[in-house]
């Protein structure tokens, strides 16, 4: 009961937002009382960080799946990160928006704890790309893995570019591929541009 109950609130938060989910409305869809979801969790936040866990184990499975494609690596970074700002600015933003806002450290945590595994995947992503060409020979995987996270994180997690009322795909243009650009061979520029990101 208590994995399901996660699975659903996971669903209802991502639906919704957070802040205006009540422990009430997260457990309709199951037919069960408040009462039963406080004895698994003892506060919405307890909750909220259990379907963290969810999710976040959820894209690290999504990104396991990416970086096996056969893909080369410029491909597979535009693939990840194109999957990454549609969850943050799609459907999901209102839930995004909240997590960030009222619940950073609910989200720090979650993220801190599969940060070894994301880069364990990440790096050898990064260092495949230098061996095949497609990055510039002289980066440092660990240093530029922290620069996609920075970079990301000023993205989604900060009210930075909101002023200039920027979208997501003007973002991503100017931001994210202008990042990786750096990162480019002339090999893995030209991979970039054969795959321009369109607007949803």
């Amino acid at each position: 009961m208590k994995d399901k109950i996660t699975e659903v609130a996971l669903e209802r938060f991502m639906q919704f937002g957070i802040r205006s989910m009540t422990i009430k409305k997260l457990v309709e869809p199951l037919g069960i009382s408040t009462k039963t979801v406080y004895k698994h969790f003892t506060s919405k936040e307890e909750l909220l960080a259990a379907c963290l866990k969810l999710l976040y184990d959820g894209y690290f499975n999504e990104l396991s799946l990416i970086v096996s494609t056969k893909d080369n690596a410029v491909g597979k970074l535009l693939t990840l990160f194109r999957s990454a700002f549609s969850k943050d600015f799609g459907v999901s933003h209102d839930f995004f928006h909240d997590l960030n806002y009222y619940y950073p450290e609910l989200q720090n945590a979650a993220i801190n704890r599969t940060e070894e595994n994301y880069g364990s995947l990440m790096l050898p992503l990064i260092q495949n790309g230098i061996n095949e060409g497609y990055f510039i020979s002289y980066i440092k995987p660990e240093l530029v893995l922290m620069g996609i996270v920075t970079l990301y994180t000023s993205i989604t997690r900060t009210e930075s570019y909101k002023e200039l009322n920027s979208n997501p795909h003007e973002l991503f243009k100017n931001l994210v591929e202008v990042y990786m650009r750096g990162m480019c061979t002339e090999k893995g520029i030209k991979i970039i541009e054969s795959n321009p990101y369109h607007k949803d």
